[in-house]
């Protein structure tokens, strides 16, 4: 074969290679067009009122941010507590797809997860600065992730409310004599620990409150603090306002990710869905430090209503069973015992510096 024929056949192949190259470059751009192109539409449910202050507003917030970063491709539409599901329905509706999303409270599932219990707040346990380090800085969102795994859901943090309060009473707490047959509303560990003590706790969603509270169906409540309190009207109800909040010394709250709508995501609409979730948690504790002050005024402002704290008698008994509690359930649930581990050794070092620094802050300023 002389020169200029293998020059020939060189230049045929050289141009076959190139026009395949620019094909599969053609068929990834116009993949990659498709995806980006492509429209999804969620449906988020709640365990809140709709747009209820703080707990309902933040997954509006969240859903507004998700469709103004994605350009209008992740459409979500958030329905209050009640809309498709009942409020402690949220979970079991993201898991089996009737929604793709929810927000609710993990203390909310300690029937079927004890575990979920740890990843909310704990009785005397870390505030809100010191459960999102643990969560995102620690190994907690991991852990938490992997509890929630059978049920095809990504959890995520969605939102702090604080310190909160002990809650409105229609009679005074003098001792712990007073806490016998008590019936509040009260979630979580903390409803364990005041049952030790004699009360009765009972589990309602936040619409259910005033109503109950005002009938006399319960004799006490807690709920948040000041800001939510006051929205529900709960002063009216009863009269006695309690602090501080030792059952929910820094609440999380959580979106329920549906894990398979999730995959079906791009993976930057997955991305824009975590960054969306994280503001939202730091905003709704910015929120709730900012409202709760003029909230208290207003509620002081009110004959009615007498700002008490716990004596310290039942606060010591309320620590002392809230130890045995834990102790007792961890031992019971490997899962729950692997959980409260990670928690209580970073609870025990952050604890530790924050008494040398937060807590001397706080003595000192």
């Amino acid at each position: 074969m002389n020169k200029i024929k293998i020059s020939a056949l060189l230049f045929v192949v050289a141009s076959l290679i190139a026009g395949c190259g620019e094909q599969d470059k053609s068929a990834s751009t116009a993949s990659q067009s498709t995806e980006t192109q492509q429209k999804f539409k969620w449906k988020l449910v709640t365990s809140w009122p709709k747009n209820f202050p703080g707990l309902g507003v933040t997954p509006e917030k969240f859903a507004k941010n998700v469709e103004a970063m994605s350009n209008g491709r992740l459409k979500i539409t958030v329905y209050g507590a009640g809309e498709i599901v009942p409020g402690f329905e949220v979970f079991d509706a993201v898991s089996n797809g009737t929604a793709e999303m929810g927000h609710s409270g993990p203390y909310y599932w300690k029937g079927k997860i004890p575990a979920a219990q740890v990843f909310s707040s704990l009785p005397f346990g870390m505030n809100a600065q010191e459960m999102n380090g643990w969560l995102h800085h620690g190994g907690g969102l991991a852990l938490w992730q992997e509890v929630y795994k059978p049920f095809g859901i990504i959890p995520l943090a969605g939102g702090n409310t604080g310190v909160q309060m002990a809650g409105w009473f229609k009679k005074e707490i003098n001792s712990l004599d007073d806490l016998k047959g008590l019936k509040m509303r009260i979630p979580g560990l903390g409803g364990e620990v005041i049952k030790r003590l004699g009360a009765v706790p009972v589990t309602l969603t936040g619409g259910e409150l005033f109503t109950a509270l005002q009938s006399g169906a319960i004799d006490a409540t807690e709920w948040v603090g000041p800001y939510n309190d006051l929205a529900f009207g709960l002063n009216k109800a009863a009269d006695y306002y309690y602090y501080s909040g030792w059952h929910e010394p820094g609440t999380v709250l959580e979106f329920l990710i549906n894990e398979k709508a999730y995959n079906a995501l791009p993976k930057d609409l997955q991305a824009i869905v975590k960054v969306a979730a994280r503001a939202a948690n730091q905003d709704m504790l910015d929120e709730y430090t900012a409202r709760n002050i003029s909230a208290l005024k207003q509620l002081q402002a009110q004959e009615n209503v007498q700002l008490r704290a716990l004596p310290d008698s039942v606060m010591t008994a309320l620590r002392e069973t809230t130890q045995q509690v834990i102790a007792e359930q961890a031992a019971q649930d490997p899962q729950l015992n692997k959980v409260w581990q990670s928690y209580s050794s970073f609870y025990k070092e952050v604890r530790a510096f924050h008494s040398l620094t937060e807590q001397q802050y706080y003595q000192n300023r």
